[in-house]
């Protein structure tokens, strides 16, 4: 395997013996200066396929152990769940657990829905959702909220994923993908009067969210949590997000005739506000 890039002091991109390109992860591995050859396979702990090149910035954003612990616990899911995962699950799931540990640290609290009602539709992913909380817990001995579990556990089904396509299911709704993703950021674009960077991570945030959208979308199973106070106060705060939100709910409503949930429209707001803020907003 030879090494051509590396991404911090443990994980690089690689090429194999098959020429395919890959993350691998192996202690050290990044410390050599690149390009170089890795004679003794045993280094290499793991290797990731299909990663979306726009989060490898965030194995230098997140920090190591918090990497090392989500990498066990996918390892973990993927012999848990019944359907592969997406290839950028490790990444995608380490940020939302790193965010809920500063979170935590910060004792700012952001309402999830219940756990009990996760599992009620998601049993398996309920059950891993319990699980990742107490070893996060225990591991950076930390206190959580007990419902920071259903977002873990809705972070898995978000991340379901057909293998015999290597795309993400629901086909019907992936289809649109690429113009609903189009038109709901231009609708940002035109309300609050900046262009946004499509090549930036907040982007990729935003499109992954919106696309694990979609799929709840094209199963029915829009996120739906007594919710509409705090996207009511959050509204206050970002009056320009919120108009953009509401823009995009009308969106969806005219032209697919589908209608989002204030807790859809709240995590819309989120993720909007992120992408604000890094331009400039």
């Amino acid at each position: 395997m030879r090494v051509i890039k590396k991404l911090n002091n443990n994980f690089a991109i690689c090429v194999d013996n098959e020429g395919e390109t890959c993350i691998a992860y192996g202690k050290g591995i990044g410390f050599p200066k690149t390009p170089y050859d890795i004679t003794d396979p045993t280094v290499i702990d793991r290797r990731f396929y299909d990663v979306d090149q726009r989060y490898l910035a965030l194995f230098n954003e997140l920090p190591e152990k918090v990497l090392h612990f989500t990498v066990k616990l996918v390892d973990i899911a993927r012999n848990e769940l019944d359907y592969e995962l997406n290839p950028n699950v490790v990444l995608t799931l380490a940020d939302h657990i790193n965010f809920c540990i500063q979170r935590a640290k910060q004792h700012i609290y952001v309402q999830m829905p219940l756990i009990y009602e996760v599992e009620q539709q998601y049993p398996q992913e309920g059950k891993l959702g319990r699980y990742a909380l107490k070893q996060i817990e225990r591991r950076f001995t930390i206190q959580l909220n007990q419902n920071e579990a259903s977002g873990i556990a809705l972070h898995f089904v978000n991340a379901r994923y057909n293998a015999k396509t290597k795309c993400d299911v629901v086909t019907q709704w992936q289809q649109r993908y690429d113009d609903i993703l189009e038109d709901t950021v231009s609708i940002v674009e035109d309300e609050i009067g900046i262009v946004i960077n499509r090549s930036s991570f907040n982007f990729a945030r935003y499109s992954s969210h919106l696309m694990y959208l979609l799929q709840r979308l094209g199963t029915g199973n829009l996120l739906d949590s007594n919710i509409s106070e705090m996207y009511r106060s959050l509204g206050t705060e970002y009056p320009k997000i919120t108009r953009c939100v509401e823009l995009i709910s009308e969106y969806f409503h005219t032209k697919w005739n589908l209608t989002l949930s204030e807790e859809e429209k709240l995590y819309l707001l989120l993720h909007i506000n992120r992408i604000c803020t890094r331009e400039g907003l």
